[in-house]
């Protein structure tokens, strides 16, 4: 069952410059780091996890970096294929995840189509609050997992946010 919806917290953002300052800090200081997922939206709920976007220039600086990473704790796990992602865990709970993307998928990153679009769009944003109690709710019957149940409204919302910007519908599973 995946970890429960919480009231949006307002230190998420202040706690999203000091992960970012600590990958930027045993990582490339360089890095473009931008706060991405529900946690980055204003007063949506969200599971209590604070997610990343990092720019890399490619596979080869994400490896350069990736021990520094794992000696502070990160470690690379997910299922998502497109590119590198690493979790942290405090006391065996996730509480940050950190997906690199290369500086030439940058500019079409659903992760970072979807939290302008929800930024902009508030009834969008309440649209997808309620997908996630629904999908919580889902996998607590058994009749779906988290991830499946509130993906066609993100596929729905990800795709009016790429036409908007004159992109291709893609789709939003990575698995």
């Amino acid at each position: 069952m995946p970890r429960m919806l919480v009231s949006y917290d307002p230190s998420w953002p202040a706690r999203f410059e000091e992960i970012a300052a600590e990958l930027r800090a045993h990582g490339e200081p360089s890095w473009l780091i931008e706060h991405i997922g529900s946690t980055a939206v204003p007063g949506m709920r969200a599971k209590p996890i604070i997610d990343l976007a990092v720019r890399i220039e490619g596979a080869e600086e994400f490896e350069r970096h990736r021990p520094a990473l794992e000696e502070i704790g990160w470690r690379r796990g997910s299922s998502v294929q497109s590119h590198p992602v690493m979790v942290f865990e405090e006391d065996g709970i996730r509480t940050r995840i950190a997906h690199f993307f290369p500086a030439s998928d940058w500019d079409t990153v659903n992760q970072r189509i979807l939290r302008d679009w929800l930024l902009a769009h508030p009834a969008d944003a309440d649209r997808y609050t309620h997908a996630k109690c629904d999908a919580v709710a889902a996998a607590a019957r058994g009749t779906s997992t988290y991830n499946a149940a509130k993906a066609p409204v993100i596929q729905d919302l990800v795709d009016r946010a790429r036409a908007a910007r004159g992109l291709p519908s893609v789709p939003v599973a990575d698995r």
